[in-house]
């Protein structure tokens, strides 16, 4: 979507249209959703999350002025604070998810089981790290933006976010006991 169309979809949005809400939400639920999983205990804490952050969405869209920054920037602010009141509300501790179902298609009971041991190890590792940090971490590695898309989405520049990514990763790679892995993600492309 184009900076122009953004802009006339948000203003739609925030006079009630409910059909630019719904864009809206569609051209970003998938990144906010990712961006929440890894930084919370469930799937199900994730969605719930995710909910509440279109809630304020929509609540907060007659308010919202353009800065200039992209709309997913406010987006991710808002998942953020919503990330830090989840765990201001209740101190929860690390809890492991059932899935009710298996259906074809799906990995087999041993995979899934293991898939999710490396999703909480992971979970576990990210919690060790401040709250940029992990912005950073997942925005970079699981969102695949760029070092100048997470600079602008942080009020930083692309040269800081670089240096903390670095330094992140090498810690992120000690806890996890594979210094040598993260050589990988050290070299990866340099973009600006």
């Amino acid at each position: 979507m184009s900076a122009t169309n953004i802009r006339q979809v948000i203003k739609r949005a925030s006079q009630g249209d409910a059909a630019a809400i719904t864009t809206l939400y569609e051209a970003h639920v998938d990144a906010i959703y990712r961006y929440i999983f890894y930084r919370v205990p469930t799937g199900a804490d994730a969605e719930d999350l995710t909910a509440e952050v279109f809630l304020k969405m929509v609540e907060g869209l007659p308010g919202y002025t353009f800065t200039g920054a992209p709309f997913e920037t406010w987006l991710y602010r808002i998942a953020a604070a919503r990330i830090a009141d989840f765990y201001r509300r209740a101190n929860r501790q690390p809890q492991s998810e059932l899935t009710e179902f298996l259906t074809d298609g799906l990995p087999l009971p041993e995979e899934h089981i293991q898939q999710n041991q490396e999703i909480d190890i992971l979970r576990q590792a990210l919690q060790q790290f401040s709250e940029e940090e992990q912005t950073i971490l997942i925005l970079r590695f699981v969102e695949r933006k760029s070092h100048k898309e997470v600079a602008d989405i942080l009020g930083k520049t692309a040269n800081a976010v670089k240096a903390a990514q670095h330094r992140t990763l090498v810690q992120l790679a000690a806890l996890l006991g594979s210094e040598e892995k993260v050589r990988h993600y050290l070299r990866g492309d340099d973009d600006a």
